[in-house]
């Protein structure tokens, strides 16, 4: 799963719907770690969920295409994704309160 750093890829994801009180952000931790990406998952006041997540293009690319689902349980109705110069700063992949 290593690549060049010009395969490598960076995203902050914004998921709006029924997205908290049904396990997502720990679901997204497992999925996270399936999919070789690694950042953070939190929940927002408003009710979404965010997410900061990097890793190679093929892996984020199937990481995004789980996000847009979730785990059972949720209804995704909105993803904002806004990719950001990748920097390698993340490890694994965490909760964050």
């Amino acid at each position: 799963m290593t690549g060049s750093q010009n395969n490598k890829k960076s995203f902050r994801i914004l998921v709006s719907g029924r997205v908290q009180g049904i396990g997502y952000r720990y679901s997204a931790v497992r999925a996270a770690g399936k999919h070789h990406v690694f950042g953070w998952v939190r929940n927002n006041v408003d009710g979404s969920v965010e997410l900061e997540c990097e890793g190679d293009a093929k892996d984020m690319d199937d990481f995004i295409g789980w996000i847009k689902v979730g785990p059972p349980g949720a209804r995704v109705t909105s993803v904002e994704i806004r990719e950001k110069p990748y920097q390698g700063f993340y490890s694994r992949f965490v909760v964050e309160y």
